[in-house]
């Protein structure tokens, strides 16, 4: 689209969760329009086997492509740097035995970078270069009301972030009530299966529903305890999945609706994973 000498593309942030997969639908039969040129969808390579099995789906419904991009696999990262042979680089935000969690950089180095990489490599521009001042790539954001919290503007000059479903004024459930009645699947929760930001209500649905998920999860959290090789930190430190400090496969989710649990999703991937 030319608009005043200006090239103006429209992408979309695809998380295959709920509300981005309801967005990208609701595009590719004129329910938000202009038509998208295409998908991004920045793949961790540690999701559940049902969030690929949706995906695979989704390309199909839909009348532009999908790319699916990675840094590489974010599990395989986590594990190398506890046996000490490489850093942590992209660390997730795990809960600390000395209260709080770390600062999270998984998203920046797995989602929002390889992302970016691509809307480079779709307008042309070149790795070390200034971004051109003659295109606007306008991307499409699924972060629905009750989430407006999470609506952050782009870090880029020629990159301008929209959030159609915040347009609509579209919540997370009149997108499952979209879905159900146009007959379309709806989505399990787009996240690495060792994700802190899990609620337990998540937790208690994997471990039901999705052993290996959940077993996967499971070694993750052993491997980030203390006296394991790797990163250092301070004496006594130990890592954990889950806020309560206890191990994955000792927590008794049954028990685990705790007021402001929620508020976890709200600072959760900066509007870029788990939509």
């Amino acid at each position: 689209m030319q608009a005043g000498g200006l090239l103006v593309i429209h992408v979309i942030s695809l998380g295959a969760g709920v509300q981005s997969s309801t967005m990208a639908l609701m595009a590719a039969n004129g329910g938000i329009e202009p038509m998208p040129i295409c998908a991004i969808f920045a793949d961790t390579q540690s999701e559940p086997a049902t969030v690929y099995r949706h995906l695979d789906w989704l390309e199909k419904q839909l009348p532009f492509p999908v790319y699916r991009v990675t840094a590489g696999s974010l599990r395989n990262e986590i594990m190398a740097a506890m046996r000490g042979e490489q850093r942590m680089d992209a660390r997730p935000p795990f809960f600390t035995l000395s209260g709080g969690m770390l600062r999270r950089q998984c998203t920046q180095d797995y989602k929002l970078l390889p992302i970016q990489k691509k809307v480079g490599e779709l307008i042309g521009h070149e790795p070390g270069t200034r971004w051109p001042e003659d295109v606007c790539v306008i991307q499409w954001i699924g972060i629905s009301t009750d989430e407006a919290i999470r609506m952050k503007s782009s870090r880029l000059p020629c990159v301008t972030h929209r959030w159609p479903l915040i347009e609509q004024g579209m919540s997370r459930q009149n997108c499952l009530s979209l879905l159900k009645d146009m007959g379309w699947p709806q989505p399990t929760k787009s996240a690495c299966t060792f994700c802190p930001y899990h609620d337990d209500a998540l937790w208690r649905e994997m471990k039901k529903n999705d052993p290996v998920s959940f077993a996967d999860a499971v070694v993750i959290d052993r491997a980030i305890r203390p006296g394991m090789p790797g990163p250092k930190r301070p004496e006594g430190e130990a890592w954990f999945l889950h806020r309560s400090l206890v191990p994955l496969d000792q927590v008794d989710f049954r028990n685990a609706e705790e007021a402001g649990q929620g508020r976890l999703f709200a600072d959760e991937c900066e509007g870029m994973c788990g939509v």
